[in-house]
């Protein structure tokens, strides 16, 4: 059974970093695209970064700040999070794709404080 875990998240001040990481487990091979997604309180979730077929794609309001990458094995994702604002706060999400599959992980809360 595939299983997405992230990890990194925490409370951090406003202008500090975080990095996120989602590490795969139960695949066969390698996964397909990742992507990051967030959802803050009484919003919808949105895509934030992904990363597939050697290019990487970001939401606007992120753009600049964030990085996102994978392993050499592919297995493991990341989001480098730099020069966070507080309207960043949510709970974010890492999703990948394992044999036309998605997954989702559990979410992992990022909170930055003004």
């Amino acid at each position: 059974q595939v299983q997405l875990v992230e990890s990194g998240g925490g409370l951090v001040q406003s202008g500090g970093s975080l990095r996120l990481s989602c590490t795969a487990s139960g695949i066969f091979g390698t996964l397909g695209a990742m992507a990051w997604h967030r959802q803050a309180p009484g919003k919808q979730r949105e895509m934030v970064a992904s990363i597939g077929s050697g290019s990487t794609n970001y939401a606007g309001s992120v753009k600049g700040r964030f990085t996102i990458s994978r392993d050499n094995a592919g297995n493991t994702g990341y989001l480098q999070m730099n020069s966070l604002k507080p309207e960043d706060t949510a709970v974010y999400y890492c999703n990948a794709i394992a044999n036309m599959i998605s997954y989702w992980g559990q979410g992992t809360q990022v909170t930055v404080s003004s």
